[in-house]
């Protein structure tokens, strides 16, 4: 049985560190991951000074119905074609990557947690909490080096549309994770009982829920 993993979090909260040391870990087994990143929706149709000015970080700026079907298709062992965006143009590539159904799929991205249909669709539900000014500092650095922007536009986004839309939708999509990572990829206590209860799960067995958050 396909196991469907979901990891949540604010922008460089650590997602990616927490999937690779999964997939790392599992090497013997058929590990896929899914950037919800790459589902960005193209916008060619607009000229430049527009596409920079679309909110990228609110729910409607993702193909969320593309990517359900193709969450759909791999969990039924089918293979699909992954979009490829490119971040420097805002747009999506006439190309896409070929990704094979495996054992375990992770999906990873800001939003994984905030869409009911796509929460319905997952086995494990992780969310990467990481504090404010760690995951900016992490962003700023990112976006210059892999994505061509300047230290003023990266704080400018960040401002108008990342931290207001992280309070409005990312935070509030942490009451529906099962797992909560302090830190990211660097929490070797929580990474371990992330994997523990992974592999509960392939050995077909249900995973033991955490206690419930006192109030």
């Amino acid at each position: 049985m396909t196991l469907l993993i979901g990891i949540a979090g604010g922008t460089g909260s650590g997602k990616t560190t927490v999937a690779q040391r999964i997939q790392e870990y599992f090497r013997h087994a058929r590990v896929v991951v899914l950037p919800q990143d790459a589902y960005y929706k193209d916008q060619s149709h607009l000229p430049m000074e527009e596409r920079i000015k679309v909110n990228y970080d609110h729910p409607d700026a993702f193909d969320t119905d593309l990517l359900i079907r193709h969450l759909l298709a791999l969990k039924q062992g089918e293979a699909i074609e992954m979009p490829v965006y490119d971040f420097k143009t805002h747009t999506r590539s006439s190309k896409t990557i070929r990704v094979q159904p495996g054992d375990v799929i992770i999906l990873e991205g800001i939003l994984v947690l905030h869409d009911p249909r796509i929460r319905s669709l997952l086995d494990i539900k992780i969310f990467v909490d990481t504090p404010d000014d760690i995951r900016f500092i992490r962003r700023l650095t990112r976006d210059i080096r892999e994505r061509g922007r300047t230290v003023e536009s990266v704080i400018e986004q960040y401002l108008a549309t990342v931290r207001p839309m992280h309070l409005e939708f990312v935070e509030p999509s942490k009451a529906y994770a099962d797992i909560i990572i302090p830190e990211g990829g660097f929490n070797d206590v929580a990474i371990r009982v992330l994997i523990s209860t992974i592999e509960q799960h392939l050995r077909g067995q249900a995973p033991v829920a955490p206690p419930p958050p006192r109030r």
